[in-house]
């Protein structure tokens, strides 16, 4: 494969989160992935960076003010003087509160935005986030474990420079919250490869493709149980094909949730390693500016394996099958082996329905306006552009102090990766418990955006797993 520039984005505090005892999703496994890559030596091969966190402005840029200050006033103490608007907000079972929430959506989007800002000053090929990828989350409710949409505010980043995005979801769930931003504009083509029938979120219908001048631009390929590499293979490259062909994107993000592997806790698709990683594989080969996020991901000891293989993917060199040492080996027994393969559960995915999705969406791209053209319009400040040649090192005065953000924002050198005291110890063992201590408020374009039909009420666990 050939090399390609990629820049990672990576907080040591993102594994502190918890969402609760029980709770499927774990941050952990953003340590565990980070962990693993260091130790297949990745981190030799692509700048690594510590993103600085989002900020209310940045966040406001697609969610509601109101929705955003109460993300930050929330806490575990002060819940019960909150009920009304846990309610109006949909905060509780599926999305409870926890310590440090809005401190964990600083991360999640502050990686995703400076990953889509390296792309537009052309500092990089590829972005990396895997803490990224909530794509659940609407304009003024959190939904499916997911608070900050970091897609959309990435995406709309993206937008400032470049005229026409293309967002791809290979998540089992319906990518329905990028979905409803974009829902009623020709900029952004949002495409979603997903399970299909009572399954939250309940969307993502094939005849569900945007209003207005979105019309057609948001396409769906609902799928049923099972699927394997060889289906998903065949319907996932030729439309994107025909995509890339009638949209011509000048940038893509890829959402890649690690629900839709074989034996994901939540999930009942059947693809392996190899099959899930295929699509970002292809993705590369476009050599279009490509944003990598994270996303869903419940069997935590292959979320890192997936994520890990596909940094690897990403870089363009080939990484061994057996798992190097690290401190969450024993996660990864009995086996220690990289790759996940088949379970033998059936592919509901009959060849005949999936020809007869695939020549669907075919028709919506033909209904379509061939590289939609966009009116020049002002380009829109950048919030807190960390390329700015300001914090570049080279013009530093040596007699002047820096604060302490700015050096964060600096690629790591070798030696914090190979000695990390934030990466903790094998589990089991201490590791540090920081204190979360949230930081201190141009509407997007999104505003007045249609949105397409509601999901259905079913909390996200009960409807997957009864």
């Amino acid at each position: 494969m050939s090399k390609r520039r990629v820049c990672y984005f990576y907080d040591a505090e993102v594994g502190n989160y918890h969402y609760g005892l029980g709770h499927p999703m774990k941050p952990h496994r953003i340590r565990m992935t980070h962990n693993l890559l260091l130790n297949y030596g990745l981190y030799k091969k692509m700048e690594i960076y510590r993103p600085r966190r989002a900020t209310m402005e940045e966040m406001t840029k697609y969610h509601s003010d109101e929705y955003v200050q109460f993300i930050k006033r929330i806490t575990m103490e002060n819940s019960g003087e909150y009920q009304k608007q846990m309610h109006r907000f949909n905060v509780g079972e599926d999305c409870p509160v926890f310590n440090g929430l809005f401190e964990f959506c600083q991360i999640s989007s502050g990686g995703s935005i400076a990953g889509a800002q390296k792309l537009n000053k052309g500092n990089a090929d590829i972005a990396v986030n895997w803490a990224g990828g909530l794509h659940h989350a609407k304009k003024c409710e959190a939904s499916g474990f997911c608070y900050i949409n970091d897609i959309v505010l990435s995406i709309l980043e993206l937008l400032k420079y470049h005229q026409r995005v293309l967002y791809i979801d290979i998540d089992i769930h319906h990518g329905d919250g990028v979905e409803e931003a974009f829902y009623s504009t020709d900029r952004v083509m949002t495409l979603s490869f997903h399970k299909y029938g009572e399954y939250f979120p309940g969307t993502g219908d094939i005849r569900d493709t945007g209003v207005k001048k979105g019309k057609n631009y948001a396409l769906n390929f609902p799928l049923r149980d099972g699927i394997d590499d060889f289906s998903y293979m065949n319907i996932f490259r030729p439309i994107v094909t025909k995509v890339m062909e009638s949209f011509a994107p000048e940038v893509v993000v890829l959402q890649c949730g690690a629900d839709s592997l074989a034996g994901d806790r939540l999930g009942c698709f059947n693809l392996s390693l190899t099959g899930h990683s295929d699509c970002v594989a292809f993705m590369r080969t476009f050599d279009v500016p490509l944003l990598l996020l994270g996303g869903g991901g419940y069997t935590i000891r292959n979320v890192a394996r997936c994520w890990t293989y596909e940094t690897a993917v990403a870089i363009g060199t080939d990484v061994a099958d057996d798992l190097p040492f690290n401190d969450y080996f024993e996660y990864y027994g009995p086996d220690y082996r990289l790759h996940v393969g088949h379970s033998n559960m059936e592919n509901q995915n009959t060849p005949e329905y999936l020809d007869k999705m695939k020549c669907r969406l075919f028709e919506v791209l033909r209904d379509t306006s061939h590289v939609p053209s966009v009116q020049m319009h002002e380009r829109p400040v950048d919030f807190q552009d960390e390329d700015d040649g300001r914090n570049d090192p080279e013009f530093d005065d040596p007699d002047e102090r820096k604060p302490q953000r700015l050096a964060d924002k600096r690629i790591a050198c070798d030696e914090e990766f190979e000695e990390s005291d934030d990466e903790g110890s094998a589990p089991g063992g201490n590791r540090e418990r920081r204190s979360h201590r949230p930081d201190d408020l141009t509407k997007a374009d999104v505003d007045g955006m249609a949105a397409p039909p509601r999901p259905l009420e079913s909390p996200r666990r009960r409807m997957v797993l009864g």
